[in-house]
């Protein structure tokens, strides 16, 4: 049984959370980019940095007619940036850039093109990683959610630690995480905290870091303590087009699953995993978080005779992103 096949109807965080989670990001908007392989390095994707590299090109020149001969100049200007021991600083500067070329139309997000896919392998030598899923603008790969089946073992602290531990130190990712400027972690389950300050369930976020970084909580804004909240409940979610959704489960081969209740249950737009989705990745709230939500901070200070630096990157508290879009 591979890891998306099902026994019995036993379902797991595939079936639970991973394909209702990419069947809602079309939804919003996102296209299904297909399931990537490694025979598709250098000619579908960029393998150091997993640029869609085609999806790049078109895009480029579609916001920098002038610049129309400079695609994989640029291109090659970002894997160099990306390389830099600088917590994504210096391409987080060309990606929110507007002169000489843009990346990315922050004022009309209609001229971006959104895609999403599902266990895209991060890989450098003998060195992976595969995000449950990954959102691209313009075919940068900038986004990527993790998630759990309900009541995983150690709920999402085992994802801190993995991402902590593991992912953030190991200087062969460096490029990954250099580009990807949101995470996403889920189990698809409500706050529960079991007694503590910090849940250890639901739905938490966070962006890059050098060796770690703590998880974000998010919660949409809900004056009137509605049972959805009206960014949710109102946000015009488009029709789910049932051959992209055939497609889908036939790649991730859990075909099986599409006639079954639970399935049909955790498509829902409402579940944890979904709202947090269409609050955070909706094209006009990514676009937000990006231009805006994220800021570098340099600090000195003397420790026993010595001065130490630290650089972090930080991404708005989901309190901060509500202050400013209200000030905006």
């Amino acid at each position: 049984m591979t890891k998306y096949q099902t026994k019995n109807h036993e379902f797991n965080e595939a079936t639970r959370v991973q394909m209702p989670a990419i069947i809602h990001l079309t939804r919003l908007g996102y296209q299904y980019a297909g399931k990537f392989t490694e025979k598709d390095a250098g000619t579908v994707f960029d393998e150091d940095t997993n640029i869609l590299i085609d999806i790049f090109k078109k895009q480029f020149i579609r916001l920098n007619p002038e610049h129309e001969g400079e695609a994989l100049e640029v291109l090659t200007s970002i894997k160099q940036e990306l390389a830099n021991d600088d917590l994504g600083k210096s391409f987080y500067k060309h990606l929110i850039s507007i002169s000489p070329t843009r990346l990315i139309d922050f004022d009309h997000p209609e001229n971006n093109v959104y895609h999403c896919t599902g266990e895209f392998t991060c890989k450098n030598g003998q060195d992976e990683f595969r995000p449950d899923i990954t959102l691209f603008v313009n075919g940068l790969p900038l986004v990527f959610v993790e998630v759990k089946k309900p009541n995983n073992i150690g709920g999402m602290v085992a994802e801190s630690k993995r991402m902590n531990q593991q992912r953030f130190p190991n200087s062969k990712f460096r490029r990954f995480i250099n580009i990807t400027q949101l995470m996403i972690f889920s189990n698809n389950m409500e706050y529960d905290a079991e007694g503590g300050i910090t849940p250890i369930q639901g739905v938490f976020y966070c962006t890059g870091a050098r060796k770690s970084t703590k998880f974000s909580t998010f919660r949409e804004d809900n004056p009137h303590g509605d049972k959805i909240a009206p960014y949710n409940a109102d946000y015009p979610y488009e029709e789910v087009n049932l051959n992209v959704e055939k497609r889908i489960l036939t790649d991730f081969n859990v075909q099986v699953i599409h006639t079954t209740s639970e399935y049909q249950t955790n498509k829902d737009p409402y579940s944890p995993t979904n709202r947090v989705l269409t609050s955070m990745c909706s094209p006009e709230r990514l676009l937000f978080l990006l231009h805006y939500g994220i800021a570098y901070v340099h600090s000195e200070k003397e420790v026993e005779g010595k001065i130490e630096v630290t650089d972090q990157k930080h991404i708005m508290r989901y309190q901060q992103m509500f202050a400013a879009l209200a000030v905006r």
